[in-house]
């Protein structure tokens, strides 16, 4: 029996009902939702809610020291068999809160990590914002970013279209997942290497052993 596969869904939504949230979560459900219907086990689904840890994210870039939620929200991507990344579009691009959040992470650190991005914005002439600022971010991580992105501007939310575009992301994700769990991974992608999750604090020497070392 397989161990039970998991999605990180990361949303870089502002407020609590943020449409970038509704969104990403929308993707990761759908994906869920697909692997299901294919006879699969339903995946964990993880939200990673930035605006939660905002302070700690500016924390860790400010001081090299990552607060244990923001630790806690890398490993939820590390340890993920899939990822959703979505973010709300400012000035033609991700948020810095966004950008903030990734750039936590070695390069590489995402190697072939089955991804789908996705946005919003307000007119949907920013719908490039996909292929022109979320793609090359995680392909400088490595990811293995899926040719199906959505982007969702403010009237698309009243067409039906939408959503199929929401399912249509979601069954391309779940076809990744489901090949790792027929083994066709290596057959039908790169094999995906162990992402370390590693502890901030492992190199951090002993106060006493330091007290000791200056006394006389």
């Amino acid at each position: 029996m397989t161990d039970r596969r998991s999605i990180a869904v990361v949303t870089a939504g502002l407020s609590e009902d943020a449409s970038t949230t509704r969104l990403a979560r929308a993707v990761g459900q759908a994906a869920s939702d697909a692997v299901v219907r294919g006879g699969g086990q339903e995946p964990e689904v993880r939200l990673v809610t930035l605006r939660d840890i905002a302070h700690g994210i500016t924390d860790a870039m400010l001081t090299g020291m990552v607060p244990e939620p923001v630790q806690a929200a890398m490993d939820a991507v590390l340890t993920a068999d899939a990822l959703v990344a979505a973010t709300p579009t400012y000035k033609a691009s991700y948020s810095g809160l966004f950008k903030e959040f990734f750039d936590l992470f070695d390069e590489g650190a995402l190697e072939n990590l089955p991804t789908v991005v996705a946005a919003t914005g307000g007119s949907p002439r920013h719908s490039l914002v996909l292929d022109t600022a979320l793609r090359p971010l995680m392909s400088y991580l490595k990811a293995l970013t899926l040719p199906i992105g959505v982007y969702a501007a403010t009237e698309d939310w009243a067409d039906a279209s939408l959503q199929s575009r929401i399912e249509r992301a979601g069954a391309a994700l779940a076809g990744m997942l489901d090949a790792g769990n027929r083994g066709l991974a290596a057959s039908s992608a790169p094999a995906r290497p162990a992402r370390e999750v590693r502890d901030e604090f492992a190199t951090v020497p002993d106060f006493a052993d330091l007290l000791a070392s200056v006394q006389r």
